[in-house]
């Protein structure tokens, strides 16, 4: 896809809006535009701030200049082919300032929203977000685990702070009538599909090498 050289943010160039105190990146916007947000998005169509393939390489903003993204149901649509995913996890790292949140929502990968969507190129999990994490890659290697230790690898380090699972209507109605348990509930989401129907996930980009 092609991509603006110059793009607007609010009318005003992006080299001017890179100057500002605080940058909010609302990647792959479609319609829904953030107020006080940089919106962004590969098409043009509902006039977004920046007109930007995410798949293009080096993205529009510096190092260490972005405090805060959003990814609502975008992440699970990019990178197909493994070394372009991996490239914009390097890239998200390479433009967040040390301590920045990224907000990353997408459709749990056995549920029929993830299944019936012909663009989504890759299931986007808890626990593979959690490869991107050094700490967790050096406990692994400290244990001789076989996990991939991504974060060293690639040199980014993002810090799963919290993740919430969002439950299908159908089972939120059951859990909010007590037909089914915790315990139970823990179970069908790794057994059945249809029981989750979005993962929320938010990270902290670390930058500080003595964490």
């Amino acid at each position: 896809m092609t991509h603006i050289a110059a793009p607007r943010y609010g009318g005003i160039t992006l080299r001017t809006a890179m100057a500002m105190d605080t940058i909010k990146l609302n990647l792959g916007c479609g319609t829904k535009r953030l107020e006080g947000w940089v919106n962004v998005d590969s098409m043009a169509t509902f006039d977004p701030d920046v007109v930007w393939d995410l798949e293009t390489f080096p993205w529009p903003w510096d190092d260490n200049s972005v405090d805060e993204v959003l990814l609502a149901h975008v992440l699970e649509h990019l990178g197909e082919q493994r070394d372009v995913y991996l490239r914009i996890i390097q890239e998200l790292y390479r433009i967040c300032r040390h301590g920045a949140i990224i907000r990353i929502l997408v459709p749990h990968p056995r549920h029929d929203t993830y299944l019936w969507d012909p663009t989504h190129v890759r299931p986007i999990t808890v626990e593979g977000m959690q490869m991107f994490d050094q700490a967790q890659n050096r406990a692994w290697v400290a244990n001789k685990n076989a996990n991939t230790p991504l974060g060293l690898y690639l040199g980014v380090d993002l810090r799963m702070r919290s993740h919430q699972y969002v439950l299908d209507p159908l089972f939120s109605e059951k859990r909010q009538r007590n037909e089914v348990s915790s315990e139970e509930l823990q179970v069908l989401l790794r057994t059945h599909n249809n029981v989750c129907m979005q993962i929320n996930m938010e990270c902290e980009v670390n930058k500080d090498p003595t964490r």
